[in-house]
């Protein structure tokens, strides 16, 4: 048979891109029942969103604003997706046909959204109890094992915005003289009661750099004073010391209070509220992101803290955790909690509520907390009453339910990090300020525990009929959509 005889014998669905719609389109068959879409938006019609129609106008003058209840669903959904920067949500929504779904075809722009998120951070935040109690409600949130655990977010600055003291002071000396100078040539040019309009591009924004500029200073400032104060305090200590037993502490003196403190102090330009946190993988300029998290991989508590270790977060993040399973109308307490040598003192053993959930904290880094495991048989027989509380909570490891809980801690919370940053792309804020970074962590992690449920073998069927989430036999997402 000739080619074209063949090519007619073939059958093909015709492919006719001009062809018109017979009947009018509907939403409802652009996506499968049971996508992450439909199940979102019926959860979000069973939270309480009246903290996002605060402050709407009641007299319908002005022109029409977007609907609250979409404008939080289309973020939460891009968040899922790993999708946060409001340009590219702007252009999900004319290409996507999840976003399509979710913003009913409409396409606001990425100012509004921006704007949106900004006005209703603190309501976004609130987001994150809401979502908390339904996966409470579908028997998500078992708080009989907890792990704690930190992980270091970049913010969004960079290492080499950082500026010592003393480069601080020259740039904004330089900045001044420049200033003066272009003053000076332009008061020979124009006139001294003449403004002119052509200044440099780089001074436009001159008195806003300067106030960054001193309040990085300023804030170098205290610290210095502070680290001078404690290093005085030290030394005092260490001359009583000596100076009631007699004799001369061995070890290295600690050096007097100079200059040199200041010098290596650095201040970020572009987000002062960032530190710069050592990670296994070197130094980043970021935060410090903190989560407790369920056996079922539930973030119950979510915070941002600026400092780089973790020793102190531990009572913090616990008092936090009970707050807001409280606010979910968890009534189960929390049983154990588990964290790493980070969060490892003396103090927080002794600072522990004894009416408080029990701590199995480790005391050592974790390859060497795996080796003694690995090592060591179970201990036997009665506690020794001499022993300190790092002693106590070494031999507590070591028993059987010791090793069989705190094994749990690195798959129950670090496989969560690794959703968020890995999976998702959230390895950076693209928010700055600690608030804000606070408020888009919290959003983070609200999706993360969306995602969850609806990739659990407990979540509930989407009903796209009644809009509203319905007891029924368990269903499981495609392996593509969960987390």
């Amino acid at each position: 048979m000739r080619a074209e005889e063949i090519e007619m014998s073939r059958k093909f669905i015709e492919c006719n891109r001009d062809q018109m719609y017979l009947m009018p389109p509907s939403l409802r068959d652009w996506l499968p029942e049971g996508d992450l879409a439909w199940f979102l938006l019926d959860a979000v019609s069973e939270m309480d969103l009246g903290a996002f129609h605060v402050g709407e106008r009641e007299d319908g003058a002005g022109r029409p604003s977007y609907d609250p209840d979409m404008m939080v669903s289309l973020l939460l959904y891009a968040y899922c997706l790993g999708e946060r920067s409001s340009r590219k949500i702007e252009r999900q929504c004319l290409v996507n046909v999840g976003f399509r779904v979710i913003a009913a075809n409409q396409i606001p722009d990425y100012s509004t959204i921006c704007r949106f998120r900004h006005w209703h951070a603190e309501a976004l935040e609130g987001l994150f109890v809401e979502v908390l109690r339904l996966c409470a409600e579908f028997g998500l949130v078992r708080v009989g094992r907890v792990a704690l655990d930190g992980t270091k977010i970049k913010a969004n600055a960079a290492l080499s915005a950082n500026r010592t003291e003393e480069s601080i002071r020259e740039e904004v000396r330089r900045m001044l003289a420049e200033a003066d100078a272009v003053d000076a040539e332009e008061d020979a040019k124009y006139g001294k009661d003449r403004r002119g309009d052509e200044l440099p591009e780089e001074l436009q924004t001159r008195e806003g750099r300067l106030k960054r500029l001193h309040e990085c200073k300023e804030r170098l400032e205290r610290k210095a004073e502070e680290k001078k104060a404690a290093r005085g305090k030290k030394i005092e200590d260490r001359k009583a010391e000596e100076a009631a037993t007699g004799k001369r502490k061995r070890g290295r003196k600690p050096k007097n209070p100079d200059e040199i403190e200041r010098k290596q102090a650095k201040a970020n330009v572009t987000d002062p509220e960032s530190r710069i946190m050592k990670t296994r993988n070197g130094y980043v300029q970021g935060y410090n992101a903190q989560a407790a998290v369920t056996e079922d991989q539930v973030i119950v508590a979510a915070e941002v803290t600026q400092e780089e270790n973790d020793v102190r977060q531990l009572h913090p993040m616990i008092e936090k955790a009970v707050e807001t399973l409280e606010s979910a109308g968890v009534k189960e307490k929390m049983g154990a909690v588990l964290a790493d040598a980070g969060y490892f003192s003396e103090k927080n053993l002794a600072d522990a509520s004894p009416d408080g959930p029990e701590l199995f904290v480790a005391t050592t880094k974790d390859w060497k907390q795996r080796k003694a495991l690995a090592d060591a048989p179970p201990p036997r027989g009665r506690i020794p009453k001499n022993l300190s509380l790092k002693d106590r909570m070494e031999r507590k490891l070591l028993t059987v339910r010791g090793r069989a809980l705190y094994k749990k801690r690195g798959q129950t919370v670090e496989p969560v990090f690794g959703q968020i940053k890995n999976v998702r792309g959230c390895d950076r804020f693209l928010q700055r300020g600690r608030v804000a970074v606070s408020a888009e962590w919290k959003l983070i992690c609200t999706a993360h525990n969306l995602l969850k449920l609806f990739g659990s073998g407990n979540a509930p069927c989407p009903s796209t009929n009644s809009g509203h989430l319905e007891h029924v036999e368990p269903w499981r997402a495609p392996a593509t959509q969960a987390a």
